[in-house]
């Protein structure tokens, strides 16, 4: 499994991303194949103010809806514009244009139990 070291993991297939003060959130490959073909993305507004553990959105596949969650306390400050158009950005870049939301944290401490790159992995090795 390639998994970007930039990051950190949850046991719900979420990947978070934190840089200074904004946290980027997306689906894991494992969770995107899973899903298989992603067909709509549904975030909340920016402006939202979430906690930790609170979904930011959901995501729809030809197989299920999935609530998508943070990890950290935060205001949604953006969503991922490009998603509405095409939602197969997901499946395609998942780490990449695929990103789902980001947030301007006010609470960072959830991110300190989730997992890194090698744990994740070794979670979902085969």
């Amino acid at each position: 499994m390639d998994l970007p070291s930039d990051r950190v993991y949850t046991e719900s297939h979420e990947w978070h991303k934190l840089e200074g003060e904004t946290l980027t959130i997306g689906l894991t490959r494992f969770a995107v194949d899973q899903l298989t073909d992603v067909t709509y993305v549904e975030m909340k507004a920016v402006g939202t103010e979430i906690g930790a553990g609170d979904s930011v959105g959901e995501v729809e596949s030809v197989k299920t809806t999935s609530d998508v969650y943070s990890a950290a306390s935060g205001t949604i400050a953006e969503t991922n514009a490009a998603l509405e158009e095409n939602p197969g950005l997901i499946n395609d870049d998942p780490y990449g244009a695929g990103w789902l939301v980001r947030l301007s944290v006010t609470d960072k401490s959830g991110l300190d139990v989730l997992m890194d790159a090698q744990a994740y992995a070794a979670q979902h090795a085969s």
